[in-house]
This record gives C-alpha cells, sequence and structure tokens, in this order.
C-alpha cells in the first residue's frame, strides 16, 4: 500500500520552511502542522495533492470522527479535530496560490475544511481548567521523601515552579546562573531558555511562603557546595542513567546535562501528587494558582500589573481572561456569601463610585492598547 507520493513530499517541505522562516512558527508547531497534512494523505489515499476535490475534505472529517484512540477507546475531541482541520485548511489555501496548484485548486475550496458550527462550538467552548491551591501545594512538598540528590530536585522543581510560575520548557532549560537570589529574581534570557514566543523575561520571586524559598535556596546550595556545580550548570539537571550494582539499567544520580523538553518534569509532578494522595496537577497549572492568588491579595490595578508582568504577561488582561477565572467552588461560595451577610442585607443596587469606576477602565483599556 502506498505510503507517500514523491510531489507532495516536495511541496510539503516547500510549505513546512515557509512556516518557519516566513511565519516565524516553532519547530513544535510545524510538526503538529506536518502531521496533520500526514493525516490527511493517508485518508485521501496519498493522491497528488494537485489533484484535491471537495469530496477528499469530507471524507477526512468523517474519517476523523470515525476515529477511535486505541489506548483510550474513546473518539478524537473536538479541539484536535478542529486543530488538524484547520492546519490542513491553511495548507490548501497556501497551495491555491503556488504555480502548478493555483489553475487546479480554488482557495475557497479550503473552506470544507471547517467543522460544522455546533461542533465548532463545542471545540471552542471554554473550560474551567483545574488548579492547586497553596494548601494542596505545600502538602505535596511536605509529603515528598528528599533523602537523595533525585528526590532533592524533584521537590525543589515542585518549590521553585510555585515560587516563580515559570513554563516547565523554561524550567527544564534554565542554567544556576538565570537565578539571583541575594535579588529574588529570576532572568529568563531568551538566548538560552526555552520562554514561550524566546521572550526575555526578568521576574521576581512570589510572596508564597519563606518555606517554599527555604527550599529552593538550600537546593541552589547543595549543587554548588556539595556537588560543585558551576552557573552555566543545570539548575534542574537531568537524571543520570547507566548499569546499577544489580548490573540493570536504572537512575545512578544527577547529571550535568539539560532535560532536553519538559516531558521528565511533568511526570516528576504526576509522581509528586500522586505519592501525596492528590489528582495530577501539571505544571502549567501552578501559573493559575498564582493568578488567583493574585486577584486576593493585589489591592490596585497597579499592583495587579506587576503581579501579571511577573508571570510574563505583557497585558494584564491576559491574566484576567486566560488565568483568573473565578472557580466554580469559589463562585457558589462569593454567592453563598452574600445571602448570609448580617441581617439578610441584600446587595446594594447603588451604583459604586464613578471616580473610582474610571479610573480603572481608563488603567486596563491603557493596558489593553498595548
Amino acid at each position: 500500500m502506498r505510503k507517500h507520493h514523491s510531489k507532495n513530499e516536495r511541496i510539503k517541505r516547500h510549505y513546512l520552511a515557509y512556516l518557519v522562516e516566513a511565519k516565524r512558527m516553532s519547530e513544535k508547531t510545524t510538526d503538529q502542522v506536518a502531521a496533520a497534512i500526514a493525516t490527511f494523505e493517508a485518508s485521501s489515499g496519498y493522491k497528488d495533492f494537485a489533484l484535491f476535490r471537495i469530496e477528499q475534505a469530507r471524507k477526512f472529517k468523517r474519517d476523523m470522527a470515525d476515529h477511535v484512540n486505541p489506548e483510550t477507546g474513546k473518539p478524537l475531541a473536538k479541539a484536535t479535530m478542529r486543530s488538524r482541520l484547520n492546519h490542513v485548511k491553511a495548507f490548501f489555501q497556501w497551495l491555491s496560490r503556488e504555480p502548478g496548484y493555483k489553475s487546479k485548486i480554488r482557495y475557497s475550496d479550503a473552506d470544507y475544511f471547517n467543522l460544522s458550527a455546533n461542533d465548532t462550538r463545542v471545540a471552542t467552548a471554554k473550560r474551567e481548567q483545574p488548579a492547586p491551591n497553596a494548601e494542596q501545594i505545600r502538602h505535596v512538598l511536605k509529603s515528598m521523601n528528599a533523602q537523595t540528590d533525585i528526590r532533592k530536585r524533584d521537590r525543589a522543581l515542585i518549590a521553585f515552579a510555585f515560587l516563580t510560575g515559570i513554563r516547565d520548557d523554561a524550567l527544564a532549560s534554565l542554567a544556576i546562573k538565570h537565578v539571583d537570589l541575594a535579588r529574588r529574581q529570576v532572568f529568563q534570557d531568551a538566548r538560552d531558555v526555552r520562554t514561550k514566543n524566546r521572550k526575555t523575561i526578568l521576574s521576581v520571586f512570589f510572596p508564597v511562603g519563606e518555606d517554599v524559598e527555604t527550599i529552593v535556596h538550600d537546593w541552589i546550595r547543595f549543587l554548588q557546595t556539595e556537588r560543585f556545580y558551576g552557573p552555566d550548570d543545570p539548575l534542574f539537571p537531568s537524571t543520570e542513567v547507566g548499569l546499577t550494582d544489580a548490573d540493570v539499567f536504572g537512575a545512578l544520580g544527577l547529571s550535568r546535562t539539560f532535560w532536553k523538553n519538559a516531558g521528565p518534569i511533568r511526570k516528576v509532578f504526576r509522581r509528586a501528587f500522586e505519592g501525596a494522595d492528590l489528582p495530577y496537577f501539571n505544571p502549567h497549572s501552578f501559573r493559575k494558582t498564582l493568578a488567583q492568588i493574585g486577584e486576593r491579595v493585589c489591592r490596585t490595578p497597579e499592583e495587579f500589573k506587576a503581579w501579571s508582568q511577573n508571570l510574563g504577561h505583557e497585558n494584564v488582561l491576559t491574566t484576567f481572561t486566560s488565568y483568573g477565572e473565578v472557580r466554580s467552588d469559589r463562585q457558589a461560595e462569593i454567592l453563598s456569601n452574600f445571602c448570609s451577610m448580617s441581617g439578610q442585607q441584600k446587595v446594594s443596587d447603588e451604583a459604586p463610585d464613578p471616580a473610582t469606576v474610571d479610573r480603572v477602565l481608563q488603567h486596563l483599556s491603557k493596558q489593553h492598547g498595548r
């Protein structure tokens, strides 16, 4: 059975190079695009893209709707279907302008890769993303055994994520030199650190507690004074694997190399939370935890703007809209509190001070316009 088409392979390489060099897409994104196009090719029987017909788009959608994940036994999520369809749609829109294809593919043909309106609403619906509270994170840290180098690293990793809110891929690429304990700062230098959109970020430790900060201090001192790590060595070294005393491959200790990706970090989080008899929360959920703490402790728009910047957000509304929604249980608690006010006092329907409202709206509009 045919598994590729040489002409298709050439134009795909051209398109992926265009995405990287002209559209400045990341390697991770282009890998997803390539996988989506390959899935479409399999659905079409690896026919020449120049022979595209709208029925191929219809069949592709039917194939995805019928696909069942062999591991979970569940069909593809609507969001996954929409993402793949959009990647293939963009590819055919690009093809419709390319020599050798523009006379055979109409730009509007790519619209047949759209999901139905109902499925699109399902795919784009915003759902509550769980996040741990501060007490749960502290419980995890207290339950972690730090008797070995690897376990010390794992506990410090979770403490550092709580202290800084740094994304997992950046955590995997941080060096000791990027942390200034005296100033309580982290310099995510995009030349070395894999930050989102390769943005350089200077942040300060969040005020989440001296106990959390002490774990990080102790870890860095341990690396420097007992394992003699230097400034350019990884803050969270990967695990060295080799033959153990039992003549089997296993963990030997810490290496002096960086993790290649964030996969091992997520495994550390999973083991830690499950070991503490809590549901798994991924590293990114800590950013939502910190955003929710900021909503409670910040008293002015300026303070929340500083909190937002510390998460690496240029726009304060990103923190509000992406991380700041009120949890459903907290929503119920707030509304219940209104009913239990002294004397069953009703919420006042008097308008708030117009000057105060105007100042807040002006500040948020100004930040949104940046």
